[in-house]
């Protein structure tokens, strides 16, 4: 009976290999319309006030930069200790800044103004975070969300090195991202030369920045200050990467010619991970505990992501669509033992069965 279900585009079964299904049987032509959802979440927004939309999250950045002046005043103390809890805690705050505050104000999720988000990306994702803002929005606001799985388009292969062991990658080769990051994000403005210009200013100036008060109050010398604000920045570089191969690889994928509805192609492509409290902090909801509603909703907030968690999760379990969420270390453990299937090997496109 489901055989024939399936030939008549009633019912798509995911086809997945021994890892695990996230979900199993859905039923096509029963697909509830993204608009439902929509409406829902926009009564309760109706309902917000700014500091819920806004004012939270905005708390959390402000500690952020309360956080650094701390850790600066920490890393001008003579122990060992003292110097390694200021670094952590540089690392971290730093995070707070460029990832979570980049990528909200990337996704004009910082403010209701347009302008101001504008410049809050530039500060945050340039200034702070030493990656070009214009090379930010192309890979993740123009291609990853509206392609989200779409093999050649959104499928995340852009995190994929398949040239590099599954330990070295997982573990190692992240601690370079700091220093790797600025020279990713120019070259991928090679040939938009006034952009590029912008760019290398502004990052130029906030590591600067950075460098003059590491030298300034916390007493370092310049080579001391360059080693101390690489070596805090890769202090999440490992999580950092974790989360944005956990979080799609390995779900389905689909072709652009037999794209799914969208609701469909984020409830299936799209996966949480349980709350945790330092990564949450860190990068936000809509990047660790709440995925799924960031994808559905980009533009809100992740204090506003959190808040329609219960009310998107229930909507997609009563259609019969999945919820995905696993565990950090459920995720580590399947792509350490399936790094070749998922990281090196091309990803298989699920069928896609049925009119949409």
């Amino acid at each position: 009976m489901e055989a024939d279900d399936r030939k008549m585009g009633k019912i798509s079964k995911r086809e997945v290999k021994e890892h695990g299904e996230v979900y199993d049987y859905v039923k096509l032509k029963q697909l509830p319309e993204f608009g439902d959802l929509s409406d829902k979440v926009n009564d309760l927004l109706k309902r917000t006030s700014w500091m819920e939309l806004y004012g939270i999250d905005w708390m959390v950045h402000l500690t952020g930069i309360a956080g650094i002046a701390f850790s600066l005043w920490l890393l001008k103390s003579d122990s060992i200790f003292t110097l390694v809890v200021g670094g952590l805690l540089m690392g971290c705050c730093h995070s707070v800044l460029a990832t979570k505050g980049g990528h909200l104000s990337a996704h004009g999720s910082v403010c209701q103004s347009p302008a101001w988000n504008k410049f809050w990306t530039v500060f945050f994702v340039e200034f702070v975070g030493s990656f070009s803002s214009e090379a930010a929005i192309d890979i993740h606001i123009k291609y990853h969300h509206p392609h989200t799985n779409i093999i050649g388009l959104g499928d995340s292969s852009t995190w994929k090195m398949p040239m590099l062991p599954s330990y070295i990658y997982m573990f190692v080769a992240p601690i370079l991202l700091p220093l790797a990051t600025p020279f990713v994000g120019f070259s991928n403005l090679f040939g938009q030369w006034m952009k590029l210009l912008r760019a290398v200013i502004v990052v130029s100036l906030g590591l600067a920045l950075h460098f003059y008060l590491l030298m300034t109050f916390s007493g370092f010398s310049l080579l001391g200050a360059v080693i101390c604000t690489f070596a805090s920045r890769a202090t999440l570089s490992i999580p950092y990467i974790h989360v944005n191969i956990f979080q799609h690889i390995g779900l389905p994928m689909y072709s652009n010619k037999d794209r799914p509805k969208r609701i469909y192609q984020m409830a299936t492509g799209v996966l949480n991970l349980n709350r945790n409290p330092i990564l949450d902090y860190c990068f936000g909801h809509g990047i660790i505990s709440c995925h799924v509603e960031h994808h559905l909703f980009p533009r809100l907030s992740d204090n506003m992501c959190f808040k329609i968690k219960p009310l998107v999760s229930k909507f997609l379990k009563e259609s019969g669509l999945p919820y995905n969420e696993e565990t950090y270390s459920s995720r580590l453990s399947l792509f350490i033992d399936k790094y070749e299937e998922l990281m090196v090997n091309a990803p298989p496109i699920t069928h896609f069965v049925g009119l949409q």
